[in-house]
C-alpha cells in the first residue's frame, strides 16, 4: 500500500468539501413573476417588476424593481 502524504490528503479533502457544497446548495425556484409597463403622455415609460422566489431551505423572497425611462 502506498503512503499518501499529508498535502495530497488535505487537497483531496478540500476538493471533496467544495464539490459537496455545490451539490447541496441548489438553486432558487421562481414561483411568480409579474411585469407592468405604463407609458405616460409625455413619453415616460415606467416598468414595475415583482418576483417571488423560493430558496432550497423553503424560505420565500420577494423582489420588486421599478425602472423609469424618460425620452
Amino acid at each position: 500500500m502506498k503512503h499518501i502524504n499529508q498535502r495530497k490528503l488535505l487537497t483531496l479533502a478540500a476538493m471533496s468539501a467544495l464539490g459537496l457544497s455545490f451539490l447541496t446548495a441548489g438553486c432558487a425556484r421562481t414561483i411568480s413573476r409579474t411585469e407592468e409597463t405604463r407609458v405616460s403622455g409625455n413619453g415616460t415609460v415606467s416598468t414595475k417588476e415583482k418576483t417571488i422566489t423560493q430558496n432550497p431551505d423553503g424560505t420565500l423572497n420577494q423582489t420588486e424593481t421599478r425602472k423609469t425611462t424618460r425620452p
